[in-house]
């Protein structure tokens, strides 16, 4: 067997850096001092006769070779973590997970999912459960799940971070809502009048902004009006006060629609659906928390990306 030379302690000074662009920053991060830092970048970079960051007066950017190392120094440390957890406590595997879902999954489907998981297990299996659940739009769970901050992701639309496998779960209707106040009674709503209307619009890099922009732009080519709000839970009030029509998840207005005080509004557009996907990395391997939660979804990981014949399930996971 190969002696190693490198050790986990440099990885992790390494990654600080790579994060932080220096060593003075990431010395403050790690507990160490500034010097003990560049001693140890320096030590990496002559162990592997390989430089990995190019230095432009204080910054420390990474190169072609810092970037290539980077998501395998984060795959060791985030293992080396599990054995630590695992020395810690036998059943600590089974115990932890990092969820991350974006908004519309995260308040709508992942609570019914997680209390469907838990009321499957005895009491006894996780007497200490240490997980975490981290809401945020779809480029941010995709980023965070590519930087191992997080095992999963649950999120509406594609991640483009090369480091993560997306798998198809759940596909989810869109649908254009208004006040029933303002809208007509029948619920058709002509060509004109959409040009004209305020839309309410999540922020950009949000699934359910991407989902409305395919859904509604190739018929209106541009939002004429438009007010932009980081919360699905914000615009549909707004819609339902009259302020403007929305583009939104049939899982997010269902309740106002119930209520009496949205409508889905017709408009003659195809209708419009959306993916959602599981998102893991492709060299993080998975605890047994995970697994579980997958196996309740229905999802097989390395499996082919492609959505199962007759398309992806429209309701929430089994």
């Amino acid at each position: 067997m190969d002696v190693l030379r490198l050790t986990l302690r440099q990885l992790q000074i390494f990654v600080a850096v790579a994060r932080h662009g220096s060593t003075a920053a990431a010395a403050q991060q790690i507990a160490l001092s500034q010097s003990a830092t560049s001693a140890a970048v320096n030590e990496l970079e002559r162990l592997l006769s390989l430089q990995v960051f190019d230095r432009a007066g204080k910054r420390l950017l990474l190169n072609d070779s810092g970037r290539a190392l980077l998501p395998r120094a984060l795959a060791l440390l985030d293992g080396a973590s599990d054995i630590e957890r695992l020395a810690h406590d036998g059943r600590a595997r089974l115990q932890h997970m990092r969820i991350g879902a974006s908004t519309t999954i995260g308040n709508y489907v992942l609570p019914g999912l997680l209390g469907r998981l838990f009321a499957g297990l005895a009491l006894g299996e996780a007497p200490a459960w240490q997980s975490a659940v981290a809401i945020a739009n779809t480029a941010e769970i995709g980023r965070r799940v590519a930087s191992f901050e997080l095992d999963i992701g649950l999120v509406e639309g594609p991640v483009h971070e090369p480091q993560v496998e997306a798998l198809p779960w759940l596909r989810d209707e869109m649908v254009i809502v208004g006040s029933t106040r303002c809208t007509p009674a029948d619920g058709v709503l002509p060509a004109a009048a959409l040009r004209e209307a305020v839309w309410l619009l999540r922020e950009a890099g949000s699934g359910t902004r991407q989902a409305a922009d395919e859904a509604v732009l190739p018929r209106l080519r541009a939002y004429r009006r438009s007010i932009e709000i980081g919360s699905s839970e914000a615009i549909k009030h707004a819609a339902a006060h009259g302020v403007g029509l929305a583009c939104l998840s049939r899982w997010v207005v269902d309740d106002l629609v119930q209520a009496g005080r949205l409508r889905v509004l017709k408009t003659g557009w195809p209708k419009a659906f959306r993916p959602c996907y599981v998102v893991v990395h492709r060299l993080k391997r998975q605890s047994a928390a995970v697994a579980a939660l997958l196996e309740r979804m229905g999802v097989e990981v390395g499996r082919p990306a492609m959505p199962p014949k007759g398309g992806a399930r429209t309701g929430p996971a089994p």
